[in-house]
């Protein structure tokens, strides 16, 4: 009991309260008859396809940075992926398996040259990456229109030309990772195994990183950079490894929510991702400056099943759709939280 007490001191109070609320969303939902298994499950599949765009925050807050709010960048190199995959009609394990080989790719090269310019705007990079995000997204809408590819699944059907808002990937690689190894308990309730398991591979990996020389580099410089210029740590190749790192875990986020969502969207879709991101780390317990795996896991799981619950019980208490309104108050809300804490409080 002692250490419970102590669990909740620790937490902060606007995380505290989130799951308060979603507690009571899971008695009303049993109290109006609803199945729970049906709504965990969907939970646990948005907690999949989410968590890894989530874990692509981790680097550039514990550079330093802060949180990424360029992610489209990394999310434009994921989408060149899997449009290549979709010209070239490879399909299955193989078709997601070059996607991401093709991500890492594209997102090398991305993230250097916006990890350069981030190294020119040092002390304003959280408003840049919101520019740079914004940027590249409209940029590439004038691309997505002009890029040759030619497969009719892919372009408009009046002209021939310009790729479609949404493309299926029902052909290709959808939910290639959502149904391997899946199980099915009573009626409604399904686990998607290997979704999980690459989620939980992928902050694996991420944590194995940062035990690294190039990862406690990255920490060294997020903490105090001029101790971390006085052991050796160069801080410009640091940060700039972070986003680099960031930018790469973006692409595979995409590519991982992508399949399990079964379509691939263009254009202005990839800014809607940064904000669910954003919002995630920091209700688990992440500030602008630290953030673990742990806040990735626990801020994934609460946000995500928070506006998975909503909807349908919300949906039978009252008339209207709240549910939009009620996910910008919370995802908004958290990062003006976390952006306007003082610095003794953030530690």
């Amino acid at each position: 009991m002692n250490k419970i007490i102590e669990l909740i001191k620790k937490t902060d109070i606007p995380t505290l309260v989130i799951i308060l609320f979603l507690i009571g969303l899971f008695i009303l939902a049993a109290g109006t008859k609803m199945s729970i298994t049906s709504l965990l499950s969907d939970s646990i599949v948005r907690v999949g396809m989410n968590g890894v765009l989530v874990l692509a925050m981790l680097p550039t807050i514990r550079a330093g940075i802060g949180p990424n709010f360029g992610l489209p960048v990394g999310i434009i190199g994921g989408l060149l992926g899997g449009l290549i995959v979709m010209q070239l009609q490879i399909t299955g394990f193989w078709g997601f398996l070059v996607a991401l080989v093709l991500s890492v790719a594209f997102n090398l090269l991305l993230g250097y040259i916006y990890a350069w310019l981030l190294d020119k705007v040092r002390g304003q990079e959280m408003m840049v990456e919101t520019y740079v995000g914004y940027s590249i997204v409209a940029f590439m809408s004038i691309m997505w229109l002009i890029l040759p590819f030619t497969n009719p699944e892919m372009i408009w059907a009046i002209g021939g030309k310009g790729l479609r808002y949404t493309l299926t990937l029902q052909n290709y690689f959808d939910k290639i990772l959502n149904n391997f190894l899946r199980f099915q308990i009573g009626k409604d309730f399904y686990f998607p195994t290997g979704l999980i398991l690459f989620f939980a591979a992928s902050c694996f990996i991420v944590s194995l990183y940062f035990k690294t020389r190039q990862g406690l580099a990255i920490d060294l410089t997020g903490q105090n950079e001029l101790y971390g210029i006085s052991s050796g740590v160069n801080p410009k190749k640091a940060r700039r490894n972070a986003v680099i790192l960031s930018t790469i875990l973006g692409g595979v986020g995409i590519l991982v929510y992508a399949q399990s969502y079964g379509f691939l969207q263009l254009y202005q879709a990839p800014l809607f991702m940064t904000f669910p991101a954003v919002a995630s780390i920091l209700i688990g317990g992440a500030s602008i400056k630290r953030a673990t795996i742990t806040n990735v896991v626990i801020g994934t799981i609460v946000f995500q099943t928070l506006l998975t619950v909503s909807l349908p019980v919300l949906s039978q208490v009252t008339r209207g759709d709240v549910t939009e309104v009620m996910r910008l108050i919370v995802s908004n809300g958290m990062i003006l939280y976390a952006l306007t804490r003082s610095p003794k409080e953030a530690n």
